[in-house]
């Protein structure tokens, strides 16, 4: 099974940009960003993929964060991974936010309660 992280809450920082806040004692180090995004259905969460020493870790984003990435993806914010001392710009977020959102929708392939959830956030 891969590795998964959480994010436990989100900042919005200076510039309106957003901070997705995973445990503090999580190294940041290693970790670059794929630019690449899943969809976990029945965990009803997006799911960013990173890459710590060639092995790919999942960043689950649960729907407690969503609001917060809408209001993101329409004021076209970055979005970086933090620990609260490291940050890590995520590439391409918000482009395969949208993608996915629109993919979601009215899409039966997902599970009802995703469908549900997606269309009434985003």
């Amino acid at each position: 099974m891969r590795e998964k992280l959480l994010v436990i809450k989100t900042n919005t920082t200076d510039k309106n940009d957003i901070a997705l806040l995973v445990n503090p004692e999580t190294n940041l180090s290693e970790v670059k960003a794929t630019g690449q995004m899943l969809v976990d259905s029945d965990g009803l969460s997006f799911v960013y993929v990173l890459d710590i020493n060639d092995e790919y870790t999942y960043l689950a984003i649960k729907e407690d964060f969503w609001t917060e990435l809408k209001q993101g993806m329409d004021s076209q914010s970055k979005v970086y991974l933090s620990n609260s001392t490291e940050h890590i710009e995520l590439e391409n977020f918000f482009e395969e936010l949208e993608y996915l959102v629109e993919n979601i929708k009215g899409n039966g392939n997902y599970g009802e309660e995703m469908v549900t959830k997606v269309e009434a956030r985003f």
